[in-house]
């Protein structure tokens, strides 16, 4: 645990270890890239994503429709551009929720231990029994279809991890010397918790949050693809391939484009993920 305190924690040591890093360089740039597309959406896509044109319909690509259209006369290109948006909004919900209760629990268990401890990694046990895709499913069924719903779903089967790495590390903490030294000095409770311990159970959270990122991208996809995200007609990638797979013999095209999408956006949070574990996990120096 003292060597993760080690690790340059500055903006300018971060960074430079970040641009010297090809796999966090190259995924952060593609990520980056996908969220301007994401902001940008109602400038850089060339028609109204909902926009049917029953006679252009499941064309291939052509100059007018540079990735073709889907099986309503739907402009692909501007529907993936669209696409994007629910996509990360989703991630980003997920990682809001998901994260910060997994590392409250285990935080709160590994520090106060006891039936507190008890209590907390049981309850953990019990969410982490159930395959999480499979009770994501069930919590959308029951919920209903949609983002926010598809979001909480992913979130509340998603959390057990992070709960029990952290619980790991800060029962080590409980026992350090670290800890022992600021206690001598007065600081104890919350502020011991907050100032001491959070710190360190951060860096191995982040990176386990990023290498689950892509993970979360492909159920997130999964959920669209059986209809239980977004509701139609707003444009999302897994129901987009799920749309594609109906024509996909003939018009390979509108389940390949949103498939190829959710494939590079899965790789680039991979590649990201790796160069941040490079910077933030000293063992991997």
């Amino acid at each position: 645990m003292s060597d993760i305190a080690d690790i340059p924690v500055g903006k300018a040591a971060f960074v430079g270890r970040f641009m010297r890093s090809r796999s966090a360089a190259i995924g952060g740039l593609i990520v980056l890239l996908i969220l301007m597309v994401a902001l940008l959406a109602p400038i850089l896509a060339p028609y109204d994503p909902n926009l049917q044109e029953t006679a252009n319909r499941l064309m291939p690509p052509t100059a007018g429709h540079w990735l073709g259209t889907d099986a309503f006369g739907r402009d692909i290109l501007s529907r993936l551009i669209y696409g994007a948006r629910p996509t990360l909004l989703l991630v980003l919900i997920v990682v809001l929720l998901m994260a910060p209760l997994g590392i409250v629990v285990g935080t709160l268990a590994g520090f106060f231990g006891g039936m507190t401890e008890r209590v907390l990694m049981r309850l953990t046990d019990i969410v982490m029994s159930f395959p999480r895709l499979l009770l994501a499913f069930a919590f959308v069924a029951i919920m209903g279809p949609g983002l926010i719903n598809g979001a909480l779903a992913l979130a509340l089967t998603s959390w057990p991890a992070y709960a029990r790495q952290a619980r790991v590390e800060t029962a080590a903490l409980r026992r350090s010397d670290y800890l022992a030294a600021a206690e001598m000095v007065g600081i104890k409770g919350v502020r011991l918790l907050w100032g001491h311990v959070l710190p360190l159970v951060l860096p191995s959270a982040i990176v386990r949050l990023a290498l689950d990122l892509s993970g979360i991208i492909l159920a997130a996809a999964g959920l669209g693809f059986l209809g239980l995200g977004v509701r139609p007609p707003t444009a999302e990638w897994g129901s987009m391939v799920s749309e594609g797979t109906q024509v996909i013999f003939d018009q390979w095209w509108v389940a390949a484009v949103p498939g190829t999408a959710i494939f590079v956006t899965s790789l680039a949070f991979n590649l990201l993920a790796d160069g941040l574990r490079d910077i933030l996990d000293p063992r991997h120096d």
